[in-house]
């Protein structure tokens, strides 16, 4: 008799731990240098798939109450051009104040008032005449004349974007309208990806809502304490206190530094530290205290990958991506994270509070024990 050779065990094609970890690393790294070669392309789009996320529950109510579909994907579209007109005509309102408010300041002689000013309290500090002569050319009329026209630059730059902007919009709100059927086409086999689009969907809603909401608050309260003051051009710091609100964490010091130093050209320390002491109880309060724990149930993201989330998002595609970091990183953690089972932990330290580990399986019992409790209940003959 003669005896079959044992099959060969099949070799094991599950990668190890740490080179999927490292085949990981380097596809991400090979996405985000195509995204940064492409920043000029990707930050409008990403900018429009924003906004129409944000827009689209306006076609919830028009559905219910008849509406056809072309009529309800047009109001959409006009929502969202409203939102794109409103954000030009804040833009285009502070440039231009900006840009009058320098040459003021410039032609009444202000600026080199202040410089000489300030050259000499350096001096009497001790420090030597390049500290000097650093210090000073931050309020150098040169310097922020260079400045206002790279804003003009910038301005034209952003309406651009904004163009190809109101085109992605219009097809993106068609494709919405098909995009809503898919729970009913594919719920059965694609259900967990449809949910956690849908949460996506609503985190950045949410996340938007909750910071406009808190942005018009401090705007409103840092532009009339900065008019109460005697600042000039309010409405400018107004506007940027609105728009700094978008960038987590570090958008309160953004928006601080240009009214602390006009402040300090035009009243000198006393009103420096005025605007100083406002900023800090308005925008800490509610910027510090109140509004992070609204963020935090509307995205649930940790601080600490908040903060990284500005500056990454910024460095890859430009100042747009510290207003869109937020989303950006919602939508990397779940492509990558949320579809993968072992990622829960992962998920977790990115701050998401609904990533628990699943309840482990009983053990199965061993044979005997099992057969014991069998005859312990078993009913006994007579």
């Amino acid at each position: 008799m003669t005896t079959s050779p044992a099959p060969e065990r099949a070799p094991d094609r599950m990668l190890s731990p740490s080179l999927r970890v490292l085949l990981m690393l380097a596809a991400s790294a090979v996405a985000l240098a195509g995204v940064y070669f492409a920043r000029d392309l990707f930050g409008p789009i990403a900018l429009a798939i924003v906004i129409v996320v944000i827009c689209e529950p306006l076609r919830r109510p028009l559905d219910r109450r008849g509406w056809p579909q072309w009529a309800s994907t047009t109001a959409v579209i006009a929502v969202a051009y409203l939102i794109l007109l409103i954000m030009g005509a804040l833009l285009w309102l502070a440039g231009t104040q900006f840009a009058r408010l320098i040459g003021d300041l410039v032609s009444e002689g202000g600026l080199a008032t202040t410089v000489d000013d300030l050259v000499a309290w350096l001096q009497s500090l001790g420090l030597d005449e390049e500290a000097s002569d650093a210090a000073a050319s931050v309020l150098d009329p040169t310097t922020l004349l260079g400045l206002a026209r790279s804003i003009g630059g910038t301005v034209v730059s952003v309406a651009t974007a904004l163009f190809f902007v109101c085109a992605y919009i219009i097809f993106m709100a068609v494709d919405a309208a098909r995009y809503r059927q898919a729970p009913a086409i594919f719920g059965a086999t694609k259900g967990a990806v449809i949910a956690r689009i849908s949460r996506l969907n609503t985190g950045v809603r949410r996340y938007y809502i909750v910071n406009a909401s808190f942005g018009a608050i401090v705007a409103i309260i840092d532009g009339l304490a900065l008019w109460w003051m005697g600042v000039p051009a309010p409405v400018v710091w107004a506007i940027l206190a609105f728009v700094t609100n978008f960038i987590p964490n570090i958008g309160f010091v953004l928006g601080l530094v240009p009214p602390a130093i006009l402040a300090f050209v035009v009243g000198g320390w006393p009103l420096l530290l005025g605007v100083v002491a406002v900023y800090c109880i308005v925008n800490v309060v509610l910027q510090v205290l109140v509004q992070p724990k609204f963020v935090s149930d509307a995205v649930d993201l940790s601080l600490t990958l908040s903060f990284f989330s500005v500056i990454f998002w910024t460095f890859i595609i430009g100042p747009l991506g510290a207003i869109l970091s937020i989303p950006l990183t919602l939508l990397a953690r779940t492509l990558v994270f949320e579809g993968d089972p072992d990622a829960t932990w992962l998920r977790w330290l990115s701050g998401d509070r609904t990533a628990v580990p699943a309840e482990p399986e009983p053990e199965p019992e061993p044979v005997e024990t099992a057969r014991r409790r069998r005859r312990r209940h078993a009913p006994r003959r007579r």
